[in-house]
């Protein structure tokens, strides 16, 4: 059984707020990907980082002072082009880098079979969101097969791209499309 995690491809994180030239231009690939998925009728969810308000007040608004992903805002939008290839994929909304609700609906929904289970992981930002992710899901189902397609994948710098690409290696995440 196969399933793809589409990680943050919203409008803040590549054209808004957050702006990244390199998740701008893994848009085609990621929605390359997702039909792939779709064409085998494989599981596609997606994360969405969901900020309130009060962003600016909480403790990762304070080490980065930058409101992004307002819940309702076009920013917290997943980019449109994402969006329609995604269809009605399944999507977590998470209030911080890695999603505990994801991480546990994966477990209580496939354990047992984890065995037989081919997770792949895309997305932004790769050393943020998709390692945090990468890694609570190696922690919830740790015999499942976790791969990460870098091709799929930006991170904020090309070289923190990389650090967390060498983390998820080390963590026997595979690494595909270097």
């Amino acid at each position: 059984m196969r399933i793809l995690l589409v990680i943050d491809m919203q409008n803040d994180f590549l054209e808004g707020a957050l702006r990244n030239e390199e998740g701008i231009k893994i848009i085609p690939n990621v929605i390359n990907k997702i039909n792939e998925y779709k064409k085998n009728n494989d599981i596609i969810i997606a994360t969405r980082d969901t900020h309130q308000a009060n962003y600016l007040g909480t403790q990762e608004g304070k080490n980065l002072p930058v409101e992004h992903c307002i819940e309702g805002t076009e920013g917290w939008e997943i980019n449109d082009e994402v969006k329609a290839a995604l269809g009605n994929a399944l999507v977590f909304d998470k209030p911080t880098f890695g999603s505990v609700d994801l991480a546990s609906y994966l477990y209580d929904e496939y354990n047992g079979i984890e065995k037989e289970l081919e997770i792949e992981l895309v997305g932004v930002c790769t050393d943020i969101c998709v390692i945090s992710n990468a890694l609570l899901i190696k922690a919830n189902l740790p015999e499942a097969q976790i791969s990460l397609d870098a091709s799929c994948c930006a991170g904020v710098t090309v070289d923190s791209h990389k650090a967390a690409i060498n983390a998820m290696r080390s963590c026997q995440i595979k690494i595909k499309g270097e």
